[in-house]
């Protein structure tokens, strides 16, 4: 990975990716929980799994999953409150690692960041021998272990990360970059969500090498403004720079369904898998929000939003959901059919503390858009009980 066919020197990124980072570190300060199936998050009837062992995830157990299903999936699986001002500790100590390596750090969360050690790299030799360095470093200093994927770009970075978890360290070098992207299933593919991906099943695209034989019009005209970057990357290519101390404004989720949505007794089963995303994101990246966000996009592609905004942070998942179905309930039945709901949070503050779990979040209905572009987003204000 030194320099391309035109003379330009070939970027070198480093993604690193924490094993369970919340769940190892419970175990890191607990040796007795060690070995045993443990999940960080609440483990009410609406609580949600921010992490889980690895001992756990041999019985399907993931982040983001309803404690519910979690608890039913492994009976034996003990859940502890998280606790953000160890993992923000332990957040800080790897990126005090990562800066002496390299000043261009672009963090995704608490336990993951892109790395661009292009001119380390130059100067010492082996972008894989920095990634080696570092998840010893990582490793000896936290007691904790880190996986790292080492490539040309951030697409293939993350990917690269993935493939030898836990522990493990991966490269996937310019000249097999296409390749290894080519045998990949697109559902696979970091920014390609289970609807896209199903949709992109029925289009008849099911590995990377499929999206390859796609012209760009026509991933345009399915996939909109995503068509360009699922065009590049299906052939290795993502000129994303790593951007140092980006700052985070938002954290969402959304959904295209299969079969429109016509009822409100729909909505909050189809919404449950979003709710407990976008809280186990917001969580797990360290983030208190304020503000809630309802998409509905119509069958006649209408968009439309609402907002909610309380004078504190939420204080748990049971409380997003709370907002978020109050603010959707006045839109049934729907004017036309519903074919995409989406959530997102905002207002994020990384430094706030969040309320108790009884904590009640007032709010009053702050914002409409129509969807146009120019639409006003208009505030009205907020209510405290």
């Amino acid at each position: 990975m030194d320099v391309e066919d035109r003379g330009v020197i070939q970027r070198r990124i480093i993604h690193v990716d924490m094993d369970a980072f919340y769940a190892s570190v419970e175990q890191r300060d607990d040796p007795n929980l060690r070995g045993r199936p443990i999940a960080v998050g609440g483990s009410r009837a609406r609580g949600v799994v921010a992490a889980a062992s690895y001992e756990e995830r041999r019985f399907g157990v993931r982040s983001a999953m309803p404690s519910v299903i979690a608890q039913r999936k492994c009976p034996e699986l003990h859940f502890f409150r998280p606790r953000f001002e160890v993992y923000k500790a332990v957040s800080q100590q790897i990126r005090e690692i990562f800066a002496r390596y390299t000043p261009l750090i672009q963090p995704l969360s608490l336990d993951e960041a892109y790395l661009d050690v292009t001119e380390p790299a130059a100067l010492r030799g082996s972008a894989t021998a920095l990634a080696e360095e570092i998840r010893a470093a990582i490793r000896r200093e936290t007691g904790l272990t880190a996986s790292a994927g080492v490539s040309y770009n951030k697409f293939l970075a993350k990917l690269a990360s993935d493939h030898r978890k836990p522990d493990g360290l991966f490269v996937i070098p310019p000249r097999l970059g296409p390749q290894f992207v080519e045998q990949l299933p697109v559902a696979k593919f970091h920014g390609v969500g289970p609807a896209t991906a199903a949709r992109m099943n029925r289009l008849g695209i099911h590995t990377g090498l499929d999206l390859r034989r796609q012209t760009l019009p026509f991933l345009r005209e399915h996939f909109g403004k995503s068509g360009a970057y699922y065009y590049g990357v299906a052939r290795g290519e993502d000129h994303r720079p790593v951007e140092p101390d980006r700052e985070r404004k938002s954290v969402g989720a959304e959904t295209t369904f299969e079969q429109d949505l016509h009822a409100w007794e729909q909505v909050a089963p189809a919404l449950a898998p979003l709710f407990a995303k976008v809280w186990a994101a917001s969580q797990r990246g360290g983030h208190a929000a304020r503000t809630v966000t309802v998409k509905v996009k119509y069958a006649d592609f209408r968009l439309i939003t609402r907002s909610r905004s309380g004078p504190g942070p939420l204080a748990s998942e049971a409380e997003l959901i709370d907002a978020g179905l109050a603010l959707l309930r006045p839109l049934f039945p729907p004017v036309k059919q519903v074919r995409l709901l989406g959530v997102s949070l905002s207002n994020l503050d990384d430094t706030a503390v969040a309320p108790p779990e009884d904590a009640q979040l007032a709010l009053s209905l702050v914002c409409e858009t129509n969807g146009r572009k120019g639409g006003e987003l208009r505030f009205f204000g907020v209510e405290k009980k």
